[in-house]
């Protein structure tokens, strides 16, 4: 048995499982994730997120795989009575993207819906996450990379129902600079978009967390749609929920209904660890108890 100290692991995702009373974690999980061959994605499940039990490998890459390497922020969702992993691939001289896999377990084995990402070929993109709107349209979420707009970009697309494709072109939802804690990653134009993740609180208001860099380091914002629906417009807090070296939130409820954010922290490797953080409601807004 493990405690959540000795887990490495990078962007980590709960999916909670009521039938089974289980959470199961997914995050980016490869020894090496910046270089080199990647391996694939382990996962590890508990009863109490105190006490793990794991290493479970949950995917592993066939031969015939277009990724090689940068396997990283596998999120995990139960839709239409499967497991849908939305995960970020790379090879050489092809653009970073998101891959939709699937299983009918949540330890998996999860293979490749489809040979190919569903994020734009020629555009590097990471960290999709799946949206379900109030009409029942799925939609994809992800990150048009720093590396290749300078000024990162959150976007979102349609998705069919079988989730093999998009339908219709990126909507650009907002940029990094447009929030007014973040800071650049290099020169004065650098801005990082990182780790979506999109909830509604209790208010029925349609809210994203996500992470970039500020002054203190990396860290998590919130920005809350006026419109209610995916399309916006975005209005960002003018604060960053976390400060503190750590990023790559999602949030979700324990079996005691208990509002919980995960984040990995320190943002340095090899040290990253899990952390999860009980969440409260102050003012209509997101903050971290103390």
């Amino acid at each position: 048995m493990l405690t959540k100290n000795d887990i490495r692991i990078r962007d980590p995702f709960i999916l909670t499982d009521h039938d089974s009373k289980t959470y199961f974690l997914y995050g980016t999980t490869d020894e090496n994730v910046w270089e080199g061959q990647a391996v694939g994605f382990n996962a590890y499940q508990s009863t109490d997120l105190e006490n793990w039990e794991g290493p479970f490998q949950v995917f592993r890459p066939a031969a015939d795989f277009w990724g090689d390497r940068h396997f990283w922020a596998p999120e995990v969702f139960y839709h239409h009575e499967k497991y849908y992993m939305f995960a970020s691939f790379k090879s050489e001289g092809v653009c970073r993207g998101t891959q939709i896999l699937v299983s009918e377990n949540p330890l998996g084995p999860f293979t490749p819906l489809s040979t190919k990402p569903v994020t734009p070929r020629d555009w590097e993109c990471l960290d999709g996450t799946l949206y379900i709107d109030e009409s029942q349209q799925a939609w994809i979420i992800y990150c048009h990379e720093w590396l290749q707009v300078h000024d990162g970009e959150i976007c979102a697309q349609r998705l069919t129902d079988d989730f093999l494709a998009t339908v219709g072109d990126p909507i650009v939802l907002f940029k990094a600079s447009d929030a007014d804690w973040t800071v650049p990653v290099r020169g004065e134009t650098d801005y990082v978009t990182d780790g979506p993740f999109l909830y509604n609180d209790k208010l029925g208001r349609l809210q994203m967390l996500w992470s970039s860099r500020s002054k203190n380091g990396y860290a998590v914002g919130i920005v809350r749609s006026e419109s209610g629906n995916i399309l916006g417009p975005w209005v960002h807090e003018r604060e960053p929920l976390i400060d503190q070296d750590g990023g790559h939130a999602m949030i979700f409820h324990t079996f005691e209904q208990e509002l919980k954010l995960t984040i990995h922290s320190p943002n340095k490797t090899p040290l990253e660890r899990p952390v999860f953080l009980s969440v409260i409601v102050e003012n209509g807004n997101l903050a971290i108890k103390k």
